[in-house]
């Protein structure tokens, strides 16, 4: 009998400059999200949440708070980029394209744009990103860089998580 450990996502040795991750789900953002999103975060634009108020607005409709579409971005990115990370670094050159609506659904990918070992962290290493989100019409909504920490394949910090059942293996 062969146990797998759970595991997802790559480590720092995955990571080749160049390389295009398209991340594999994508999301569709609802009134709800958007609505909840925004009074969580006590945003008072009207414009993201008071249809009757947006309608006189250039768009003309509710707008998804943009706060929401970065952090939906970002979590679509994790499972490929993140998904080992030990911390971010920092984000860069954040860049809101296009519009994003209720009903709308939303993808990512991204590109390794830089690759080195940590200094101060022998079991680790600092990769950068170029993200972009993209809508179901291909259009561009957002991109940025960001700097990633992630572990390096033999980094002991994130195995051995798993419970052992105190009844037993399975």
């Amino acid at each position: 009998m062969t146990v797998h450990e759970p595991g997802l996502g790559r480590y720092y040795e995955d990571f080749v400059v160049g390389d295009v991750y398209q991340h594999p789900l994508g999301r569709t953002i609802s009134e709800a999200d958007n609505t909840w999103f925004t009074l969580l975060t006590m945003n008072t634009n009207q414009n993201h949440f008071n249809a009757h108020f947006a309608a006189k607005a250039p768009t003309g409709k509710i707008i998804v708070n943009s706060g929401l579409t970065v952090a939906v971005v970002l979590g679509l990115s994790v499972i490929d980029i993140s998904q080992t990370a030990i911390m971010n670094l920092g984000w860069e050159e954040i860049k809101l394209t296009h519009p994003v609506f209720i009903g709308d659904t939303v993808y990512a990918e991204s590109k390794v744009t830089t690759k080195r070992d940590s200094k101060s962290r022998p079991y680790a290493g600092i990769v950068g990103f170029r993200t972009r989100g993209l809508n179901q019409d291909g259009d561009e909504i957002m991109s940025w860089t960001r700097t990633v920490m992630v572990y390096k394949r033999d980094a002991p910090h994130d195995k051995g998580y798993f419970p052992q059942a105190k009844t037993g293996p399975l």
